[in-house]
């Protein structure tokens, strides 16, 4: 199954999961007399518009090099990872808000039992969600939908949040559902920055890991002809690498050798480390 499938079927599960999550959410919360549930359940439609955008990121980041675009177009989907970083920040910040809001005017409601319920299959459903997605995520190398698959988990503990304070009101401590909305919104903010700046640092050509540079020091040292790496230079784009190697060789080697040797470290490094698109090689004479 390619990288459109995978993506367009996580999409639609997450889409359809979500479209009846969310109506079973905001009408408990409307029969329960539970504002976080409907909030909560508001939350949840965010997620349909979020796993859209995901969606999006991978169909134009798999599209082939064009004129425009000679080197392809997978920092779309590192664009797309910094909108999707910015929606979830921007939930963090909605819960916050209006969580201390209900805490300086002390206007607490007293839910029904059914809130539970809705706020349990919540977290059970956005739990799976998550998990679901991030395979597909794994699976296909997406960054957006790692953070379409984190978005889940930030729903799931919004629910978490929710089954707190909805439990604590029907018990008598109705300030337990905006101080627990307040944690969990911390949490949110903090995985909405991460993700951000992961994102910029696709942008703005960041190197490859250590470990997937010693990865590429051993490959290279294991060809025959290579005296030694006089240069070597990573650069993440999007969720591939490009790799600029220069080696040293004999001096005395024929052209032809030297480009062999050349086209074995090439053929070695892209075949041996699939993130790597693109692997340049030049070589020294020594």
């Amino acid at each position: 199954m390619d990288k459109i499938k995978i993506a367009k079927k996580v999409t639609l599960v997450s889409i359809v999961g979500n479209v009846l999550l969310s109506l079973i959410k905001i009408s408990a919360g409307m029969i329960g007399n539970s504002s976080a549930m409907i909030a909560d359940g508001i939350h949840s439609v965010s997620d349909i518009f979020t796993s859209v955008i995901a969606f999006l990121g991978v169909k134009f980041s798999v599209k082939a090099e064009d004129k425009d675009h000679q080197y392809g177009h997978e920092k779309i989907e590192l664009v797309v990872s910094k909108i999707l970083a910015l929606i979830l920040l921007g939930t963090g910040i909605m819960i916050a808000y209006n969580a201390i809001n209900i805490i300086i005017k002390g206007i607490y409601s007293q839910p029904g039992y059914i809130a539970i319920y809705a706020a349990i299959l919540s977290i059970v459903f956005k739990e799976w969600m998550y998990h679901y997605t991030m395979k597909g995520a794994k699976a296909i190398e997406s960054n957006s939908l790692k953070v379409d698959a984190w978005h889940h988990r930030t729903d799931s503990l919004s629910s978490v949040a929710a089954l707190v304070g909805i439990t604590g009101a029907i018990f008598g401590y109705s300030i337990l559902e905006p101080l627990a909305s307040v944690i969990i919104s911390l949490f949110i903010v903090k995985v909405a920055v991460e993700i951000y700046i992961d994102s910029v640092k696709g942008l703005i050509d960041t190197s490859a890991s250590e470990e997937t540079i010693a990865r590429i020091k051993e490959i290279v040292h294991s060809v025959e002809g290579v005296l030694a790496i006089d240069l070597l230079k990573t650069r993440l784009h999007g969720n591939k690498i490009y790799v600029d190697i220069e080696i040293a060789a004999k001096g005395s080697l024929t052209l032809d050798q030297s480009h062999a040797i050349a086209k074995k470290v090439h053929d070695s490094v892209e075949e041996n480390i699939e993130e790597v698109k693109h692997c340049m090689v030049h070589c020294n004479p020594k």
